[in-house]
């Protein structure tokens, strides 16, 4: 069914009466009781929204805590104040938005910040956890684009996190697995995220939010965050529900993850060049100099948070069974990819597919500079592609759960005075967000049509953390994936309609890869 956008679509039943709360009522009375302290927050642009910022969900990782699982906050007494946000951790950082000083960066930096609308505690509205992108080295819960007060108006109790980054969240040493009671090292960005959903099941219930439908919510590294949490057995009842924007548990292509054994020998290099010859050398470290001795930044198959690869534990069905909705973009590539020589793609090709190159070039050949461009942006495209659809597909397999693939295809307009057909250009990676949280981002030429998008998008998502279907009154139908029946993606565009049959050629390439990978 083809449905083009209009004004004033209706929102499903839930989300209206989520509404009339809002107008009805000012948000949730504070101080907050927590089981680290009372806590304050600070009105929302809106009366009827109240927000929550810094709120330490660990104890800060600084010294004998640096490289080790994250601890319980300590107590507060008296009322903390929640008008700031926390420091964001360590990574390079360029200068603030329009001149502005750039945010205060820390070691110290476990903190996140809710947003609500609800009256009280008993209102028990479900709950969205976002995990930021930036590939695991860059980014923040407090970033505009993640400001939660449009979603929280819709119904939902909106929770952004930090968690540690590079070097600081994804170091493996030999010391560090042997001084791990868990025989591991590594991943301690995701576990910052799982202590980050298990003060979600604690705590969230005082901000009127039901930790019994908890969705997790992430773009490019934070979907791949989600892919990882759904296959980590310590993320197993911390949330009911994912969304997984551009990214799964094996990254934005088909490559198999790293090993503890690469990550360990790749930390012995680093500490040597720090100069550190014991673990206490390496934490006495400024972490200034840390950061400057490695990006660090790659999740671990290190045989405990993630106990193999995740292809691997799709395969038996161990997974966290929970509805998903998934997809990936129309235009990714042109956010990381530049115009090169067509000699070099075509060597790139033959390196990386070997035997197999020649079918790759086939379907994305490259008899010209402005060909083999045009190829690697379809390629980056369709691979993306290919690995949100597996997700879907492998996460369907046990039949108990539903998935929900998407096609973004709306090309946002370009920042004002800046030409098209640049770097970001199209639909490219992480467009999607903005629409999500309705955030359309100063100083471009936003439509109507823009933000009806936006309104549909985010109430379709509103909608699946509410009950686990994005479907409502005044929506076009979303069609649950299906692999025989339904394989369709629902595309959000000019128009929001089920999309077109993917291009089988490109699937099976894709998926020839993958089932070599992982013989």
């Amino acid at each position: 069914m083809m449905v083009a956008l209009e004004p004033m679509r209706p929102f499903s039943p839930a989300v209206i009466f989520f509404l009339a709360l809002g107008v009805a009522c000012a948000a949730i009375n504070d101080p907050v009781r927590l089981d680290s302290g009372l806590l304050s927050g600070v009105s929302g642009k809106s009366p009827e929204v109240r927000v929550f910022k810094g709120i330490p969900f660990a104890a800060p990782p600084v010294g004998n805590l640096r490289w080790h699982a994250p601890q319980a906050p300590a107590h507060w007494d008296g009322t903390r104040g929640g008008d700031q946000f926390g420091a964001i951790c360590m990574q390079a950082q360029a200068g603030g938005r329009g001149g502005a000083a750039p945010p205060k960066m820390s070691e110290d930096c476990l903190y996140l910040n809710v947003w609500t609308a609800a009256r009280s505690a008993g209102d028990k509205r479900p709950v969205l956890v976002w995990l930021h992108p930036g590939g695991f080295t860059s980014g923040s819960g407090s970033s505009p684009g993640s400001d939660g007060e449009a979603l929280a108006r819709k119904g939902l109790v909106v929770v952004t996190i930090n968690y540690r980054l590079g070097i600081f969240g994804f170091f493996a040493h030999p010391e560090l697995t042997k001084e791990s009671d868990r025989h591991a090292s590594g991943n301690y960005g995701l576990m910052d995220q799982v202590a980050a959903l298990q003060w979600v099941q604690k705590n969230i219930a005082a901000f009127g939010g039901d930790p019994k439908r908890v969705t997790i919510d992430g773009d490019s590294a934070g979907a791949m965050s989600v892919g990882d949490l759904l296959v980590s057995p310590q993320g197993r009842g911390l949330f009911q529900r994912a969304i997984a924007e551009s990214g799964g548990a094996i990254g934005l292509s088909v490559n198999p993850m790293r090993t503890l054994a690469d990550a360990e020998q790749a930390g012995l290099k680093t500490a040597e060049s720090l100069g550190a010859k014991s673990l206490a050398e390496l934490r006495a470290k400024a972490a200034d100099d840390v950061m400057k001795a490695g990006r660090g930044g790659s999740v671990i198959a290190d045989g405990w948070f993630l106990p193999a690869d995740p292809g691997a534990i799709f395969a038996e069905g161990k997974q966290n069974d929970v509805p998903l909705l998934a997809g990936s973009n129309k235009d990714e590539g042109t956010f990381f990819l530049q115009q090169g020589p067509a000699d070099r793609f075509l060597e790139n090709s033959r390196r990386r597919f070997g035997d197999l190159a020649d079918t790759f070039l086939k379907l994305y050949p490259a008899g010209s500079e402005d060909e083999a461009f045009a190829s690697q942006l379809a390629a980056f495209r369709d691979e993306l592609g290919f690995v949100m659809r597996n997700l879907a597909q492998l996460q369907t397999k046990t039949g108990k759960s539903k998935a929900y693939l998407y096609y973004f295809t709306h090309e946002p307009p370009a920042p004002s005075g800046s030409p098209r057909g640049g770097r970001a250009s199209g639909a490219t990676h992480g467009a999607e967000a903005q629409y999500v949280f309705q955030n359309l981002a100063p100083g471009r030429p936003w439509t109507d049509l823009d933000r009806q998008l936006s309104d549909t998008i985010s109430s379709y998502w509103v909608n699946f953390a509410t009950t686990g279907d994005p479907n409502g009154k005044g929506l076009p139908k979303w069609p649950a994936y299906d692999e025989k029946k339904s394989d369709r993606p629902m595309v959000l565009g000019d128009t929001v309609e089920v999309g077109p049959a993917p291009n089988q050629s490109q699937l099976a390439f894709y998926q020839a890869i993958y089932d070599k990978q992982r013989k």
